[in-house]
């Protein structure tokens, strides 16, 4: 049978996507003008805080002061998890030789970064798990410098468990400014820091878009949207828990689309049933963004059997990806696009939202259809080298010679040429491009 939509979204986050380029645009070009002063201009607009910047050794002594131990506790506990699993990550990427001809050596090297910036979400959340998910890993790439950046409340700064949690993590410098400005500050090396190689964390569409305009200069994890997620249940799943899932992925933002896909009609309408008691229960403004993302952007499949549950779940490639359904293992080889799978009851995207160890800076919109997450693996430049004897320098060059003149690249040629005529000066060779 044909999928079937119990529930049709008739808006995706493209839908309410704000003309935020030229803002955005015009402020980066005023930050990296006007240097300092101007980034603490925006800052003192948009963040409305007055104290310093650049956190001092004994502010974030204070702010610590103020985290209970039992928070302490939890947030040493998720960085120890994510720091193994970036252990883990780092360990499959290995430095590598070979000699691909008798006396011509090639080779690849892993080289972390110089610089990260890292920025943390502080505006309706306090996202003190994207200060553990992306100095962690940086950490353990192993950059030269971490700067985490996260916006301050007006007269409060940075949340203190956000400050804790940059400062065991690793980070080098906290910064307390937030948005466009604290990307720019990052990208531009305001205030004293180098200039960073990498930005990575999630963000308002600002802060993206920021990002999506400075790529090129500087590298990014990614071009994040509003947090999606699509959980796979059969018949056999409990629908508390999966509509209980759906809900707390809802309450990220008013566009963040949650998504259930199934081949039992009768989960699907008591999960559709429990939904909206389960939003009326949460506080306030969680359960006000929750309510619109249900209700615009929620949608609810029928498919007829577990194949075609796949085949959908990979066309909308999402950022989470749950599977509540007999048979774990086959779901896993089978499934192809996704930012990070939790499977079984057992787990849930809140586990690796917080503490589970994988990363939660994840592809959305789609874009897990070409690419995974942050990992440590975004801080490393994979880099090749070579080298040759004149010997093994030989057949390349041979090689090189001909296939630039049949390019019509004459220079490249006679690079090759120049280093045949020294290495075998008693030897003719055919260079010609028609041989």
């Amino acid at each position: 049978m044909p999928r079937h939509y119990l529930k049709k979204a008739d808006r995706t986050p493209k839908t309410d996507a704000r003309e935020t380029h030229d803002t955005v645009a015009r402020i980066l070009d005023e930050i990296e003008a006007g240097g300092d002063a101007k980034a603490l201009e925006y800052a003192a607009r948009f963040d409305r805080y007055e104290g310093n910047v650049l956190l001092s050794p004994d502010e974030i002594a204070a702010a610590c002061d103020q985290v209970s131990d039992r928070l302490k506790a939890d947030i040493r506990f998720a960085h120890d998890n994510v720091r193994r699993f970036a252990e883990l990550q780092k360990s499959t990427l290995t430095d590598v030789e070979t000699e691909l001809t008798p006396g011509f050596v090639t080779g690849q090297k892993a080289i972390p970064v110089a610089a990260a910036g890292c920025y943390v979400p502080g505006g309706r959340y306090s996202h003190i798990a994207s200060a553990i998910m992306t100095v962690t890993t940086a950490k353990v790439a192993g950059c030269q410098h971490i700067t985490a950046c996260s916006p301050p409340r007006p007269g409060v700064g940075v949340p203190p468990a956000i400050i804790y949690a940059a400062r065991i993590c690793g980070a080098d410098r906290i910064m307390a400014m937030g948005g466009v400005q604290g990307v720019a500050a990052m990208t531009f090396g305001l205030f004293g820091l180098p200039p960073a190689n990498i930005l990575v964390g999630p963000g308002n569409q600002f802060v993206a878009e920021a990002k999506r305009i400075l790529f090129g200069r500087v590298g990014i994890d990614m071009i994040a949207g509003p947090t999606d997620s699509l959980i796979l249940a059969d018949g056999q799943a409990d629908p508390h828990i999966v509509a209980t899932d759906l809900v707390s992925q809802a309450e990220h933002g008013y566009n963040s689309p949650v998504w259930l896909v199934t081949d039992s009609r009768a989960l699907a309408e008591d999960v559709m049933a429990r939904v909206p008691d389960l939003i009326a229960d949460l506080p306030e403004v969680n359960r006000e963004n929750a309510a619109a993302a249900w209700r615009d952007y929620a949608e609810v499949i029928l498919c007829a059997d577990r194949e075609d549950m796949a085949a959908c779940s990979d066309d909308y490639a999402p950022e989470h990806l749950t599977v509540q359904a007999a048979d774990p293992d086959w779901w896993l080889d089978r499934l192809t696009c996704y930012g990070s799978l939790f499977l079984g009851e057992e787990t849930t995207v809140s586990y690796g939202d917080k503490a589970a160890g994988t990363n939660h800076v994840l592809p959305t919109s789609r874009a897990a259809s070409y690419t995974g997450g942050l990992s440590v693996h975004k801080y490393m430049k994979i880099v090749t080298w070579q080298r040759a004897t004149r010997d093994g320098s030989r057949a390349v060059a041979e090689a090189t010679a001909r296939i630039s003149r049949l390019e019509g690249m004459e220079g490249h040629a006679r690079a090759a040429d120049v280093r045949l005529a020294k290495y075998f000066p008693d030897e003719e060779f055919d260079l010609s491009a028609d041989g």
